[in-house]
C-alpha cells in the first residue's frame, strides 16, 4: 500500500507493507495532525490504537515508517533523534515498523513543529 504524507512546505509518499498495523492504519485514513519534532524525526498522533508487534525496533534506517504504539503515533526518522549514539536514527522505544519513504526522507527537515500534517493513500 502507498501512503501520501503531507505537510505544508511538501510531501512523501510511502511504500508500507502489509502488517497488522498497517491494516489499522490504513483504516483510518484519511487522517489530519499535528506535527511534533524530535531531533530528525517527525511524529503525530493517528488515532489508531495496535499492539507490538513482533520484529518492533528502536534503531532503524532514516527514512523508515515506523508506529509509536506508547503514543498511537506515526514516527518518521529522517537522522539521529536526542537519544541516537552516533549518527543512527533512535525512536523513543521499539516501534512497529511498517515500510519506508520512496523519495528523500530529509524532505522532512521541512516540517515545522505544529504543522498541520495529513495522511492519505497515495
Amino acid at each position: 500500500m502507498k501512503i501520501r504524507i503531507s505537510w505544508p512546505a511538501g510531501h512523501l509518499t510511502a511504500t508500507l507493507d502489509e502488517t497488522p498495523t498497517s491494516t489499522a492504519l490504513a483504516a483510518a485514513l484519511p487522517l489530519s495532525a499535528s506535527a511534533h519534532t524530535w531531533g530528525e524525526e517527525v511524529y503525530f498522533d493517528t488515532g489508531v490504537s495496535v499492539a507490538v508487534e513482533p520484529g518492533a525496533q528502536q534503531v532503524v534506517e532514516p527514512g523508515t515508517v515506523a508506529f509509536w504504539t506508547e503514543g498511537d503515533a506515526l514516527a518518521l526518522p529522517y537522522g539521529p533523534t536526542p537519544i541516537s549514539r552516533g549518527g543512527e536514527s533512535r525512536l523513543a522505544s521499539p516501534c512497529n515498523v511498517l515500510g519506508s519513504f520512496d523519495g528523500d526522507p530529509r524532505l522532512l527537515a521541512t516540517v515545522r513543529d505544529g504543522d498541520p500534517i495529513r495522511v492519505e493513500r497515495a
